[in-house]
């Protein structure tokens, strides 16, 4: 794709990149408030069980204590991420629901005896059955796990799209097969920390480490009784986030609570074991499918199940279950599809929307049946994937409109950046080369909850000097470089360069923004700051025009001056003479030069006073009329390519990545480091719940590997060499074209994993992580089988 750009598709450091590697950045738990106070949770030690009694007095009298809170004291109201399954309370009152369910809360001078108040927290309790097991859950006569959900199911699906009976009775060539994974976690490296600070006014200002300051704001407000206009929710440097931190947590209520009932600051940080208990990472999923082609390979069908483990609170469940099964409607042609899906109620740490949300595990299973599909008409794996390609302007049979798509082009780009077809079907024993497809959201096309609110507000103010541009916005910087790409977007549409705009965001006194999930920063929020930036443009440009008596619309702005659209000099002599002897200062160059950015912003200052832009986004009505139909609507989808080679160890049955060749459709890349960047950490993850993660219970509930020394994820050492191509159509419903490659580059991963491991061994894997001890087994004919959903 053509540049035509200054600023975008270009490659400026991250402006969070100095204050990161200097130790200048100001997380969470860096914040010290005057009068602090440390606040600590009391969890449950059981996984399942009734309260009889709870004791607060040895804690209450413990010197330096200054509340202790229960629900008794605290609100009772539900809440939780989608109001259609409200289903948790600050402090539980009569049942804990599973090992770390959180009973009661303490404030102290300091954090060591705040621990030690927790401690002294005395709790009576009859323990009841526990279940670990989604199956399980599900059987006739299990114990009932959460009030609000009989049988233990929190969520059911079901959707056909065609006749899907009719298409199996056409089908030539059929394969199906069953797919599990442990429930795994998003293992940043921060965890989950907040500082709330209910003022003398009434006012509630709470810093947390949140993905979305405008959920986080609407909860508690609601839960704490109190306006939204009272309650400031500001989100200062993240040390990532992945989908955990997306939703709003009993960390930050409580501690509201606390600073409301003391009038002092309180500051509440997770320990390692806390952020594994908290969880909201990926759901363990067993899926079992069946497709159909004809027997040229033309794929007519998909017939899905899917069980979930949601553990005991629904979190993002709900959309996690729909998600599960729609996303499998693209990128390929597929006229005929049914879903049944199912969550259930465990005793386990919730689950909740991780990278690549609901979809991954699907995608792992849809794409290793594709290659089962293509040995079995003997056809190349890419071939059978370009044969069923959709292309652009395509809606999927769930009603997704494919308003660009270059996957074709994304796999061209890895068979030949990865020698795909020199190498497949020519490599030794143990050695193998797979490939995979990917497709997800780049934003969701409705908020959460219901409301016509924009999805995202940005103001740009021009400062006094005319030489520095204000971005305030609300979206969330986690790290995946927001910050960065909205300020590209904004020097862009201005067409100054990018050091004369400064950010200000992740504050919900700067806005709306929904925040930083479903992929939809640069698309939504690039949307609202292009448009801000739109608006100060035609500003400045009209108080010039009218100064100089040419029609605004003659001019333009490029690399900071001010020029005639049709290359003619303007003669601005007079302009600098006069308003240089008025207004001392004013001019940069007061003899000659063209006039630049700076000069024009500030003699629109002199006649308008402060300069503002605002601009706003919110998707046009998107997707189908079916029940579930808002889910997986988005205005745009990104798609990606992927080829792994592996090696693998035929005596011990270790397995190493050796090359990964990844491209991905992103529209306009706005900077090409952090595109690059986010496909590399996507494919960093989906290694890791490929090969190494998993969240692991003793029989009562409790994690046995709640840090990140036995909770195994990639490092430097397991990663390969990975070549990223960047693949940019033009999307038009984006930014200057552009759309999401924060979660999507993660689909293809597993599936290419689980296909090059085919190649080199011969076994095709239903359960991952596939780790070196399953791999032997499989070697000696002892592969794990997992147990179909339905016969």
């Amino acid at each position: 794709m053509e540049n035509r750009f200054r600023v975008l598709s270009t490659r400026p450091p991250r402006l969070d990149a100095a204050a990161k590697v200097t130790g200048q950045a100001v997380y969470t738990d860096d914040i010290k408030l005057p009068g602090m106070l440390y606040g600590a949770l009391v969890q449950s030690p059981v996984g399942h069980a009734r309260i009889n009694k709870i004791d607060v007095t040895k804690a209450g009298a413990l010197p330096g204590v200054e509340a202790v809170v229960t629900a008794d004291d605290a609100p009772d109201v539900w809440f939780g991420v989608s109001p259609a399954r409200y289903d948790e309370k600050m402090f539980v009152r009569d049942k804990v629901l599973y090992f770390g369910d959180e009973i009661a809360a303490v404030a102290a001078v300091d954090r060591e005896t705040a621990l030690k108040a927790a401690e002294l927290v005395e709790i009576d309790y009859e323990e009841l059955p526990v279940i670990l097991d989604a199956r399980k859950a599900l059987e006739q006569g299990a114990v009932q796990i959460h009030e609000k959900y009989p049988g233990n199911v929190s969520a059911e699906v079901s959707q056909e799209f065609g006749d899907v009976e009719a298409a199996k009775a056409a089908a030539q060539v059929v394969k199906n097969g069953v797919m599990e994974n442990e429930m795994t976690e998003g293992a940043f490296l921060e965890p989950q920390a907040v500082v709330a600070n209910y003022d003398l006014h009434g006012n509630l200002t709470l810093y947390s480490s949140t993905q979305s300051v405008h959920y986080v704001q609407r909860i508690v407000a609601m839960v704490l009784g109190l306006s939204i206009g009272k309650v400031r929710v500001v989100k200062p440097y993240v040390g990532g986030g992945f989908g955990p931190k997306a939703g709003t947590s009993t960390l930050e209520l409580a501690a509201c609570f606390l600073s409301m009932k003391t009038g002092k600051p309180v500051k509440m940080t997770f320990s390692r074991e806390q952020v594994f208990l908290h969880s909201r990472g990926r759901h363990k999923f067993v899926h079992q499918m069946e497709i159909g082609t004809d027997k040229e390979g033309r794929l007519l069908y998909l017939d899905h199940h899917a069980l979930l483990d949601g553990g005991a609170y629904s979190s993002f469940g709900i959309a996690t279950v729909y998600y599960a099964g729609s996303l499998l409607g693209g990128p390929y042609k597929l006229p005929n599809m049914r879903y049944h899906g199912i969550r259930a109620v465990t005793n386990k740490p919730a689950s909740g929307a991780q990278r690549g949300h609901g979809g991954v595990v699907a995608r792992a299973l849809f794409e290793r049946l594709m290659d089962e599909l293509a040995e079995e008409l003997d056809m190349d794996p890419m071939e059978l994937r370009l044969k069923n390609m959709m292309e652009a302007g395509d809606v999927t049979c769930n009603d997704f409109n494919m308003s660009s798509l270059g996957m074709k082009e994304c796999i061209e780009a890895v068979r030949d950046g990865s020698n795909w077809k020199e190498k497949r079907g020519n490599l030794s024993k143990g050695k193998g080369i797979g490939m995979s497809c990917g497709f997800f959201v780049s934003g969701a096309g409705y908020p959460i909850y219901r409301s016509d609110t924009f999805h995202s507000t940005a103001q740009i103010k021009l400062q006094e000097d005319g030489g520095t541009v204000l971005l305030e916005t609300a979206s969330a910087e986690i790290g995946q470089g927001s910050d960065t790409a909205l300020a590209m977007i904004a020097a862009e549409a201005l067409g100054i360069p990018l050091d004369a705009v400064r950010v200000l965001s992740g504050d919900t006194d700067y806005g709306v923004d929904l925040g930083a999930y479903s992929s939809r920063q640069t698309l939504m929020s690039g949307h609202a700051v292009k448009e801000a930036a739109e608006s100060v443009r035609a500003q400045v440009l009209d108080v010039v025009g009218n100064i100089l008596g040419i029609p605004a619309d003659d001019l333009t702005i490029e690399d900071g001056l001010i020029l005639h659209r049709e290359g003619r000099d303007l003669d601005i002599a007079g302009l600098r003479t006069k308003y240089t002897k008025e207004h001392r200062g004013w001019s940069d160059n007061p003899k000659d030069g063209p006039l630049t950015f700076r000069e024009a912003s500030r003699l629109a200052f002199l006649e308008k006073g402060t300069i503002v832009g605002t601009g706003k986004y919110k998707p046009p009505p998107l997707g189908g009329k079916y029940k579930g139909a808002t889910v997986g609507t988005s205005p745009a989808y990104g798609c990606s390519a992927q080829v792994v080679e592996v090696s693998v160890d035929m005596e011990t049955g270790r397995v190493s990545v050796d090359r990964m060749t990844d491209a991905h459709d992103c529209g306009r890349a706005i900077n090409k480091t952090s595109v690059e960047g986010q496909m590399q950490g996507s494919l960093s993850m989906g290694l890791g719940e490929a090969l190494l993660e998993a969240v692991k219970f003793d029989e009562k509930g409790r994690v046995l590997n709640a840090n990140l020394a036995d909770y195994k994820i990639p490092t430097s050492m397991d990663m390969p060499c990975v070549n990223t191509v960047v693949v940019e159509t033009n999307e038009p419903n984006g930014p200057f074209g552009a759309k999401e490659v924060g979660e999507g580059a993660i689909m293809p991963t597993i599936p290419a994993i689980l296909n090059a491991l085919y190649d080199a061994i011969g076994v095709r894997f239903e359960k991952v992580p596939v780790t070196a001890e399953e791999v032997l087994r499989a070697i000696k004919g002892e592969k794990t089988l997992v147990p179909k959903l339905v016969e």
